[in-house]
């Protein structure tokens, strides 16, 4: 491989030789990449030292085409290491104890010379990483050692304070690219640092690792300790886990911490520069030299693995930089100049130089994903986190599997949650394991039954329920109609869906105490997580149609909303105290612990549901790709505040109070996380070149004109400086940063239209454009079959990313594909 050109002087001479031998069925259609061998001609070739994997099989078994292909694959990689790949057939003249019982076939065995060191079970070679990563897994056991515990990573780490540096990572599981990457690099670099792996998320967490569903790498500099109750510093590998990119971030880890220079910083370079790093300059005089390099030093520590630091001695300079500059940005690409910079702290550095890495590490990556995107495959990434999470035991037990026979009498028995998908279904098999941490959390503690049917195997049953696309999540009451779920596909969303339906809606509220509890969050308080809003409608009792509009929007509003109704003669008590005419709605926000009154004279349903759904938003939210549409749909210029984290509470409370005042009544303001929320960079990159220092205000009028304007960064946000900048805005006396293009983004196919899906899911009745959660048609009580949407008056959204849409014309065709596809894996 490059990583053993690049490296070859970091090779120890004690790597032993390796032979990687199969031994398998003769299988005339497989293209043989390596020699093929008899039982005795392979066990002669074994010499002392050399490793060997054997796989047996009989002549006359059956075709192991897939598990062949993928080993001839490996064949290549394998070599770069020294290890050899053979096959080798067993037939009946030759006897060896691996080539006896059945049972044995489904085994591979690892030997070097004739000492057996390991057995695999066949299935856990499944693809070409698998194979590579498992081979060196078990022949570097010294060089990487796997732990389960944050004591076994502690002991480790003290054990090499003040001797040696310690890379440890984090793998979701054996076998995957990642874990294949680290065990390359552990191969180049094992003999310089102790590797240390694990799949133990718990282990992860315990040393404070943000996003731990993804592989992680840290670099432990424990060399430098030489107190034993010091912590060895960390830092992490930010990219991806790839060979090439554990290899880049070994490197930055060797190259100096801090280097002094005294020339023009454009004509240095560094170790950092060839590896497509920038570099960072801090400029320093002697009046300050000592203060200046323990600034350099602080800053070096922080971009370690990001950028290279060079402390920049002014005095001994010949070449002339601005008065005033007291930072050097210079980045990786040639004759670009260098940026002169005046930056008094040491977060607006290190922020300058992420955004500016990140914007070319999007751009690389946007490139790649462009030349990689195949229009006919729209469920691949889906597909292959189902294929390599497939050795996931999940607890199915805690859902009951529903058939033909069972499925009426079980959800006419009880209140039931059903979920309808597809064995061959790559998403639903996905949203399977989001389904079963539902019910994981709900475990003892929810009325409703949890299900689920194939429809794979009971295809008349999923026809009958009116079921035209996988996957699909049906709620069961008696005495209701089914409802559908039709949010976001996750965990989150549907354990909303459910806690919200634990009770019917609009709750009906008969006492002036019982009111005052529903509104301060008392009476539902086990589920203020699910909904900080609860409304309740405010009629007399004569207000008869008021009242039957505001229930059936309270039912449509079911699953997303608590909704609440009062009708007493004593309603005028609850009127005086919250300045409410009926007929009105009381809006508690309970995070805020405010109450608002909204009128509701002649206003009917549709009207009612979207004031609702409106006044349910945050007053200030975080924007995120799940909540966008929600806001965007508002059709009003966006007032972002972008922050590199948790926002400043000043800016916060700023904010807060022009709201109050009204002075945002025209805007939606609301901030972006990018820690969050990563695509925010991509954002920000389209509004400016190069990137300010954040936090950032920025106002977007996508709706009209498209116009970017930016809050001046040389003032502090406050309630004053706003005002004063909006009326600028407001008086035409500001310039636009940049008009966005008018021009439409539409999805490279229509199963990618994640905007269509949400706004359909988000949007209020009537015109199709209903709340996050569906009703069903109604269905006849006598009807037999009580279950059963016989007709449908409700359209399913056509195009959406979530599902394969089904029905039996297409049944036939699609079980065909998947047949198929099974056999190639």
């Amino acid at each position: 491989m490059q990583l053993q050109l690049m490296m070859s002087s970091d090779f120890s001479i004690f790597r032993v030789g390796i032979s990687f031998i199969m031994m398998c069925i003769f299988h005339k259609s497989t293209e043989d990449s390596v020699p093929e061998l008899s039982p005795q001609k392979y066990f002669s070739t074994l010499q002392p030292g050399k490793a060997s994997l054997a796989y047996f099989c009989q002549a006359d078994s059956p075709s192991t085409s897939v598990l062949l292909e993928e080993l001839n694959e490996a064949a290549k990689p394998l070599q770069d290491y020294g290890i050899s790949v053979a096959k080798v057939n067993c037939v009946k003249e030759e006897t060896s104890r691996y080539c006896g019982k059945e049972k044995d076939l489904m085994k591979a065995y690892l030997f070097r010379g004739n000492i057996l060191l390991r057995e695999f079970p066949t299935d856990t070679l499944f693809d070409v990483n698998a194979i590579v990563a498992h081979v060196l897994f078990a022949l570097l056991f010294n060089e990487v050692k796997y732990i389960t515990t944050l004591e076994d990573l502690q002991n480790i780490e003290n054990a090499l304070k003040g001797k040696a540096n310690m890379i440890f990572s984090y793998v979701r599981a054996i076998g995957t690219p990642e874990h294949r990457a680290v065990m390359e690099a552990a191969f180049v670099y094992g003999t310089t640092y102790q590797f240390v792996l694990t799949t133990e998320m718990a282990v992860l967490e315990s040393i404070g690792s943000e996003n731990i569903e993804l592989a992680h790498l840290y670099f432990f500099h424990c060399n430098l300790v030489s107190d034993l109750t010091q912590q060895c510093r960390r830092t992490r590998m930010e990219q991806s886990l790839t060979t090439l990119n554990i290899h880049l971030f070994v490197k930055t880890m060797k190259a100096p911490l801090l280097t002094e220079v005294a020339e023009d910083p454009q004509q240095v370079s560094t170790i950092h520069l060839q590896l497509g790093l920038p570099l960072v300059f801090i400029v320093s005089q002697q009046a300050t030299y000592e203060a200046d390099r323990r600034t350099a030093e602080w800053v070096a520590w922080r971009l370690l693995g990001k950028a290279g630091v060079l402390l920049l001695l002014r005095d001994s300079l010949k070449v002339n930089i601005p008065q005033h500059t007291n930072v050097i940005f210079k980045r990786a690409e040639q004759e670009v100049p260098v940026e002169f910079l005046e930056l008094y702290d040491v977060d607006l550095i290190i922020s300058h130089v992420e955004n500016n890495n990140h914007i070319e590490e999007t751009q690389e990556d946007e490139d790649d994903d462009m030349e990689d995107l195949d229009m006919d495959i729209q469920d691949d990434e889906v597909a292959e986190t189902v294929y390599r999470d497939r050795k996931r035991q999940l607890p199915l037990e805690l859902t009951v599997e529903l058939t033909e026979e069972t499925f009426n009498a079980t959800v006419m028995a009880s209140d039931s949650i059903v979920l309808f998908y597809a064995g061959w279904h790559a998403v639903s098999m996905a949203f399977l394991q989001s389904y079963i941490d539902v019910a994981i959390k709900l475990k003892d503690t929810s009325t409703m039954l949890l299900t689920r049917i194939n429809c794979a195997d009971w295809s008349d049953v999923c026809t009958k329920q009116n079921v035209t696309e996988f996957p699909i999540v049906k709620m069961y009451k008696k005495g209701e109609n089914p409802v559908s779920y039709v949010g976001m596909l996750g965990t989150e969303g549907l354990l909303k869906f459910i806690q919200l339906n634990r009770i019917s809606y609009p709750v009906n509220i008969t006492l002036f105490q019982e009111a005052e509890k529903y509104l301060s969050g008392e009476l539902y308080k086990d589920l203020l997580t699910y909904s900080s809003v609860s409304v309740l409608g405010l009629f007399s009792p004569t207000m008869t149609t008021a009242k039957e509009d505001f229930t059936e929007a309270g039912n449509y509003l079911k699953g997303c909303v608590i909704t609440g109704i009062y009708s007493e003669e004593d309603v005028w008590i609850l009127s005086n105290k919250y300045a409410a005419t009926p007929p009105a709605l009381l809006l508690a926000r309970h995070k805020e612990g405010t109450i608002e009154s909204i009128p509701l004279a002649n206003t009917h349903v549709q009207d009612i549901v979207q004031i609702i759904t409106n006044a349910s938003l945050e007053t200030f939210p975080e924007i995120t790709v799940e909540n966008l549409p929600t806001y965007l749909r508002l059709q009003k210029p966006l007032l972002i505040l972008f922050s590199d984290g948790s926002i400043n509470p000043q800016y916060r409370k700023a904010i807060l109070t022009l709201m109050k005042q009204k002075h945002l009544d025209s805007f939606i303001p609301c901030w972006l996380n990018l820690k969050n929320t990563p695509v925010g960079r991509g954002i920000l990159r389209a509004y400016f070149s190069p990137l300010p220092p954040l936090p950032l205000l920025v106002l977007v009028n996508l709706h009209s004109g498209g116009q970017v304007f930016a809050f001046p960064s040389n003032q502090s946000i406050t309630e004053q400086n706003l005002v004063l900048w909006l009326k600028k805005l407001e008086a035409g006396l500001e310039n636009h940063i940049t008009i966005l293009s008018a021009q439409e983004w539409k999805p490279p196919l229509p199963a990618y239209d994640f905007l269509s899906m949400m706004d359909a899911a988000t949007a209020p009745h009537p015109t199709r454009k209903e709340p996050e959660y569906t009703k069903e048609t109604d269905v006849p009580e006598n009807d037999k079959e009580q279950y059963e949407d016989k007709l449908s008056i409700r359209k399913e959204p056509i195009e959406t990313l979530r599902i394969k849409h089904w029905n039996k014309s297409n049944w036939f065709k699609e079980t065909e594909k998947s047949f198929k596809h099974d056999k190639e894996l």
